[in-house]
């Protein structure tokens, strides 16, 4: 295994990373251990590293010697201590690459309790981090791309991470960054924490997310009970668009697949989840994307953007034109 890129925004006490917000540290974390302050590197030797690390080739159609490569940067939601965060990043990284993947995971660490009851205090600190992710993160990418560029940035984005990750376009944008072209491939949403209504395509909430990516897919499950009205720790708000999906009236850049048919045999089918389920972790009804070897074909699919969405091989089209995920062996 190979060193891990974490960009880091959690404060530091007595040496130790806390769940405070704190300033951005660029860290490259050896195998087997977790993030710690004396990880960190200086900015530019993290982004000469990183886009070495993500390159797998070399692009011919734009240039001699131009290098072509991937980064899929990954933000965690709430309730993630930094064991879970790195569990998911490696597994993220070993699934992706088993089916062929052969660019770089990156993560972005906020700071997210371990405690089921700390969600409000970390969307807090989710609202208050986005503008780290834009100064220090989408900035630095943004000033680093050419016309040239064959490095492609995706963005793949769990719970309340998809909610941090709206609010910094929506602040990148505001801010007025120096490229005001700047571009990331494609943008996932898994189990997302953030209203459906606010995803339609005349939302000024997130009309910058659409206006910087190639494509966004979003990843819904009817099944996620974390993201039911009824919890207690969500009262009040409206429907999330990681369980009900997308509105009707989205831009051509949007998509969503529905999970539910999928996950329903998933969980009562053992033969299903013992084939397809490497390892769970974290609430399963809200988590089991990331250690499931079925979305990993179909999140690789999506971030090479080979074949069109409608016939990606692991969905079917359904009434209406709705892409669901398939249940491999169904008729």
């Amino acid at each position: 295994m190979s060193n891990r890129y974490v960009m880091c925004v959690r404060a530091v006490n007595k040496g130790l990373f806390t769940t405070e917000p704190g300033k951005t540290l660029y860290l490259v974390v050896p195998p087997g251990v977790l993030p710690a302050p004396l990880h960190a590197v200086r900015r530019e030797v993290w982004l000469k590293g990183l886009l070495e690390a993500a390159a797998w080739g070399i692009d011919a159609r734009v240039g001699a010697g131009v290098p072509r490569g991937d980064i899929v940067f990954f933000v965690h939601g709430y309730n993630n201590d930094q064991d879970t965060v790195m569990k998911r990043h490696d597994r993220l990284a070993s699934d992706l690459g088993a089916v062929g993947f052969k660019g770089l995971v990156v993560s972005y660490d906020w700071p997210s309790d371990d405690k089921a009851l700390n969600y409000l205090e970390d969307r807090h600190d989710a609202k208050k981090t986005a503008m780290q992710l834009v100064s220090d993160g989408i900035h630095l990418f943004s000033k680093a791309q050419r016309p040239d560029c064959a490095i492609n940035m995706h963005l793949v984005a769990h719970s309340t991470g998809a909610y941090l990750l709206r609010e910094a376009f929506d602040d990148a944008d505001d801010a007025r960054l120096q490229n005001n072209a700047w571009m990331v491939s494609q943008i996932v949403f898994i189990g997302a924490d953030v209203s459906a209504g606010s995803m339609s395509g005349g939302n000024a909430t997130s009309s910058s997310l659409y206006r910087h990516c190639s494509r966004l897919t979003n990843y819904s499950n009817l099944h996620d009970s974390v993201l039911k009205l009824s919890n207690a720790k969500r009262v009040g708000m409206a429907p999330r668009v990681g369980r009900v999906g997308m509105p009707e009236d989205l831009p051509s850049t949007a998509v969503n697949v529905d999970c539910t048919e999928y996950f329903a045999v998933l969980k009562a089918d053992p033969v299903v989840r013992q084939r397809d389920q490497r390892e769970e972790i974290g609430s399963f009804n809200h988590s089991w994307h990331i250690g499931n070897r079925h979305f990993a074909q179909d999140l690789f699919e999506t971030l090479i953007g080979d074949a069109d969405r409608n016939v990606v091989s692991t969905r079917y089209s359904g009434e209406g034109g709705t892409l669901h995920l398939k249940v491999p062996g169904a008729v």
